[in-house]
């Protein structure tokens, strides 16, 4: 059987190219094709000669409908915009999309549910194995506490992040909350400034860090009156979240339509 093809959108970001080159040095893959935006100087060349090598027969596109056709997959690290129209495509031509994309807001996850009804779509915050293990200790340590100990998720990222807070701060938010049988909606504390009043209690606060060059780091504190239990994971490498976004895409092959995040592909439910 042959090795499933794999497009990379926005294949010219700092994941996009990690994740093109993770893909070249693999015997269990191909790179089907990179896709980028209208207008962006790379589309129509050869991926290789794009980025100052020899050319590789990889080719870039402002126009997915050919290389997603033919692939087996699409990993999409890239704007909710962007995310939601792929999912609209793979639905269509039937082809497993992996989403890494962040700031996806309760309309774009409709519609990606929406496509979901006739496509393969895993989706996660963080597609690291630490930060999903994280997940089920959060929610498990929340369900463990009653609200006498306040949560609050503490996240830090590099200064080019363009969304607050992070997907895995409030995936993690998301897990303390299902742990403690609420709604994140309902009881999410974010931004605080100037006189705020005493803390609610039973709010799940976030805060975030934006500074140089920092990949990611997660914390989640749960504090009573003479003691904190912290939970924490730092990724040094984002090249922790292209593997797992790559094995989500090889996990996907021959599943049934449906929405999956990285608990199924890890078989952690």
């Amino acid at each position: 059987m042959d090795a499933p093809g794999i497009v990379v959108m926005g294949g010219s970001g700092r994941m996009g190219r990690m994740l093109c080159d993770l893909i070249l040095a693999s015997d269990d893959m191909r790179l089907a094709g990179v896709t980028e935006a209208p207008g962006h100087a790379w589309a129509g060349q050869d991926l290789g000669t794009a980025t100052g090598g020899a050319p590789n027969g990889v080719p870039v596109t402002d126009d997915p409908i050919s290389v997603v056709a033919r692939a087996q997959a699409v990993i999409d690290f890239t704007t909710p915009a962007a995310t939601v129209a792929m999912a609209d495509l793979c639905a269509q031509v039937g082809t497993v999309h992996v989403i890494g994309t962040t700031g996806l807001s309760a309309d774009d996850i409709a519609a990606l549910d929406r496509a979901a009804q006739t496509a393969t779509i895993i989706r996660a915050g963080n597609m690291s194995l630490g930060v999903n293990l994280l997940t089920q200790l959060v929610r498990q340590v929340a369900a463990s506490l009653d609200d006498y100990y306040d949560i609050e998720v503490i996240e830090a990222h590099h200064r080019h992040k363009v969304d607050a807070p992070s997907g895995t701060a409030l995936m993690l938010g998301e897990a303390a909350a299902e742990g403690r049988g609420v709604s994140l909606d309902d009881v999410s504390d974010r931004g605080r400034d100037g006189i705020t009043g005493a803390r609610e209690r039973g709010a799940i606060g976030f805060h975030a860090i934006r500074g140089g060059d920092i990949v990611g780091e997660h914390d989640v504190v749960f504090a009573a009156d003479g003691e904190r239990i912290v939970l924490r994971h730092v990724a040094s490498d984002r090249s922790v979240f292209a593997r797992g976004a790559l094995k989500a895409a090889l996990w996907g092959q021959g599943k049934p339509p449906g929405s999956y995040d990285m608990l199924d592909v890890l078989g952690m439910r």
